[in-house]
């Protein structure tokens, strides 16, 4: 991400902090690469290095303005025509000189409890924590527009938008090592070494304790969804945990740099926002597998099919079925859940850049997510027989809902318009009639695989057991 790239050399007293912000973004995070058993150092120790690297930056951060100062000097020296240094070319100096003396600083973002601009002491804190990007970083939100605005700018241009990735059964599955199955218990001879990361999927951490299990296709969908997308990490996980699974998903740093969110990162409990990414939300796509997570920004969400490769996993969520690696089996790499996605995304970003004719930065992938979603079941006129619970208000339910954003027309009657009748029961009045008028009949997961795939599915692998009686 370049945070700099396009401000204007006189746009703010806060341009030398873009261009410190963007070194941290593209810098090795400290946080990163955990230190070795034997490398540890005692906590006392730890903390006088983080007391001492804060008073070094502190220093650093107050001599900012005086050394931008000079910088607008040494750039008007070069720009102007008298290189004798003239009268106006003096009175320009002088005023210069005057008008950053005068100009009060609004204080744009603190490190720690000092100002990022003029290294003063601030009493309050205010505006949002950065600290994925630097520990005590602090960025208040005119602070925080301008740079939303100048990076929107540079990624633009570069035909880019960004994309930000969930990990735990979106990207990846994980399992603490007490609750590998004996079914399981295969897996432990299977691992791959850490010597080469990106040749393998299937990875044992020890100082977690914990097994860890990459999506199929995961490697090259992050390649080619990098072409198109600035991304972010963004995990409920905790932020050792966030930084190991960025470590096996990206060893040479290509894709995420510092970009790895965490719980411990976020300004609410149990949620998930933007504030804390620095892209505009008329330009941000999510992937996550929970909707919940994002009550906010359902607009930039895709909603992931859950990846369960573990037993543990599926008893999470209550499943009383065999996970993937119980059945000694795995998603398909061409036809798995991120080889699909990855189609939509790049339908997605076609359509941004090549269909719309609105002003490029007027534009909004919501708006074209939305499209895109609605064009799955367009043509389809559904009727549900038995799938919602009695005197429950059928155009609430989330089947309802999600037909219709995928662009189906819902009814409660029905008419020779209707194509599709869902149920569960192929004994139902309305399922009889279906099968009569030689109307499709389907289980509601075929909604449901259409909601995941981007993809109107073929109906006869939904069919409705027709041995049941009304």
């Amino acid at each position: 991400m370049s945070l700099q790239a396009d401000s204007p050399v006189h746009s703010s007293s806060s341009d030398d902090f873009a261009a410190y912000l963007d070194a941290e973004l593209d810098s090795k995070s400290s946080e990163s690469s955990p230190k070795s058993r034997e490398e540890e150092v005692d906590e006392e120790e730890e903390e006088e290095e983080e007391e001492e690297e804060e008073k070094v930056a502190q220093v650093e951060l107050c001599d900012l303005e005086s050394k931008r100062i000079k910088r607008f000097k040494a750039e008007i020296s070069e720009n102007l025509e008298d290189p004798e240094g003239s009268t106006s070319h003096r009175a320009l100096e002088l005023n210069l000189e005057a008008s950053s003396s005068k100009e009060a600083c609004t204080h744009p973002g603190s490190f720690g409890d000092m100002c990022i601009v003029c290294g003063q002491r601030l009493n309050e804190e205010s505006g949002v924590t950065f600290g994925y990007i630097h520990k005590g970083l602090r960025l208040g939100n005119d602070e925080i527009v301008r740079l939303r605005n100048t990076d929107m700018k540079n990624l633009l241009r570069h035909r880019k938008l960004y994309l930000v990735l969930d990990l735990d059964h979106t990207l990846l599955n994980s399992t603490l090592l007490i609750h590998i199955t004996s079914e399981e218990e295969y897996l432990k001879s299977q691992t791959d070494s850490f010597e080469d990361v990106s040749k393998g999927s299937l990875f044992m951490l020890d100082s977690m304790p914990m097994m860890t299990k990459l999506r199929p296709f995961v490697r090259t969908f992050l390649k080619e969804a990098s072409k198109m997308f600035e991304m972010y990490i963004y995990t409920m996980g905790d932020r050792p945990y966030a930084l190991e699974m960025a470590k096996l998903l990206d060893p040479k740093k290509e894709y995420f740099s510092a970009k790895v969110i965490s719980r411990d990162d976020g300004t609410q409990r149990h949620q998930k926002g933007l504030d804390v990414v620095l892209g505009q939300e008329s330009a941000v796509l999510i992937l996550d597998d929970t909707e919940n997570a994002w009550t906010k920004h359902k607009d930039n969400l895709i909603l992931m099919e859950r990846y369960h490769f573990f037993g543990s996993s599926c008893r999470q969520f209550g499943f009383n079925c065999k996970s993937l690696s119980e059945l000694k089996s795995d998603e398909s790499d061409s036809d798995g859940a991120l080889a699909s996605v990855l189609k939509v995304l790049t339908r997605i970003h076609h359509m941004f850049f090549d269909e719309l004719t609105t002003n490029l930065e007027a534009r909004d992938v919501r708006q074209v997510l939305k499209t895109v979603r609605k064009d799955v079941l367009k043509g389809c006129k559904i009727v549900f027989s038995r799938v919602f619970p009695t005197q429950f208000q059928a155009d609430n339910h989330y089947l309802w809902r999600m037909a219709e954003n995928l662009g189906a027309i819902c009814s409660k009657e029905l008419d020779s318009s209707v194509t599709h009748v869902v149920s569960t029961d192929a004994g139902t009045e309305k399922s009889r009639w279906a099968l009569k008028n030689e109307k499709f009949l389907v289980h509601p997961q075929w909604i449901e695989a259409a909601n995941f795939l981007w993809e109107k599915q073929p109906e006869h692998k939904f069919s409705v057991n027709q041995t049941k009686k009304e």
